[in-house]
């Protein structure tokens, strides 16, 4: 596994395009993960440092190949005296495959306050990933598989106290096992990359013997408060809803200390549930907006997925659909053609 340090290092090709690299993994695709951070980089690239990344809101487009570098061009969209934006596009094979807009902030002065911290056990209670795979519980074997380099400290649904009317909850202590650089805006891209840890699984946890497979769509994040990621982080996941195939998933996540320093995170997946005999359908995740008394304890990421290439193909539903379908007329009707009339104008020629 590549170090964390070189994965988040761009190579700059000209003043807003950047290149990633393509690092050793045992996954099929990219790690969105990955894609986020690196694009979250290119984007601080081009913004002066007296402006920092506030949020930012990303799309999962198409699957990456995890043996090929990614280019990200950015857009200055907007530099303004208190906020700039940023949009970045991945770019893969000539396509598309995440697009993301960032929002940067100047310091500034103004009302705080925040929810109390959840009261859990701390990460020193609890085994590592390694401990538990020895005790026999081989569901957390993929935490030393691809990410040896964290460290992952699983609350267990005993020592969790619930808040009412949760559907699915789960708690995580995780952080970087080496000590990072001091600066902090490689923290927040570094929590960037780790926000795609684990968050899905919250989605699962009241359906354990559910066979799904699971790719992100969209990704939104929100930087509260300052923190290191070599630093023990509870990352405190929900989800609210499932259903029609999708799963909304939210967390948020704080220091150790007794007060709050979070950083929210949102995603909203389409879970499927499939049959191992039968070719697998898509975990689709994508996110809309709530209510800003949540964000300041929870972040949420969004993903979705469209299952054009990825196993069977899921029903279609008539609003709001993260898949693109297009409802009323066909979307492969072609528009009738313009003439120009003896004046000049421009009008359409009527099908009967």
């Amino acid at each position: 596994m590549a170090k964390i340090e070189d994965i988040l290092e761009l190579e700059r090709i000209e003043e807003n395009i950047f290149r990633g690299i393509a690092t050793e993994t045992l996954l099929p695709r990219t790690f969105g993960g990955q894609v986020a951070g690196q694009a979250l980089v290119s984007a601080v690239r081009t913004v002066v440092p007296e402006f920092q990344v506030h949020s930012l809101h990303g799309y999962f487009l198409r699957p990456g190949d995890p043996t090929k570098g990614i280019v990200y061009q950015v857009d200055r969209i907007r530099d303004g005296r208190s906020f700039c934006t940023r949009r970045v596009t991945a770019v893969q094979d000539g396509h598309a495959i995440f697009t993301m807009s960032a929002s940067f902030h100047a310091d500034d002065q103004g009302i705080e306050h925040q929810d109390e911290m959840p009261t859990v056990p701390t990460p020193e209670e609890l085994p590592d990933a390694k401990t538990l795979v020895e005790q026999g519980r081989e569901e957390f074997a993929w935490a030393l598989r691809e990410w040896s380099n964290w460290d992952f400290r699983f609350v267990p649904p005993e020592h969790m106290v619930a808040d009412r009317g949760v559907a699915a909850h789960q708690r995580v202590w995780f952080r970087s096992r080496v000590t990072l650089p001091d600066d902090p805006v490689f923290h927040v891209c570094t929590l960037a990359y780790m926000s795609d840890m684990t968050l899905l699984g919250s989605a699962h946890v009241i359906h354990p013997d559910e066979k799904t497979q699971d790719a992100s769509l969209d990704h939104a994040m929100w930087f509260l408060r300052p923190f290191r990621a070599d630093d023990w982080l509870l990352y405190d996941q929900t989800s609210p809803s499932a259903g029609f195939g999708r799963a909304l998933t939210q967390a948020g996540s704080t220091t150790a200390e007794e007060t709050w320093s979070p950083q929210s995170f949102r995603k909203d997946s389409r879970a499927i549930c499939v049959s191992p005999d039968l070719p697998t359908s898509v975990v689709t995740c994508g996110g809309r907006r709530q209510h800003e008394r949540k964000a300041v304890r929870r972040g949420y990421c969004a993903a979705a997925h469209h299952s054009d290439d990825w196993g069977a193909r899921t029903p279609r539903r008539r609003a709001g659909t993260s898949s693109g379908a297009r409802i009323g007329r066909c979307a492969h009707r072609r528009a009738a053609p313009r003439k120009r009339t003896r004046r000049g104008r421009r009008h359409r020629d009527s099908r009967r």
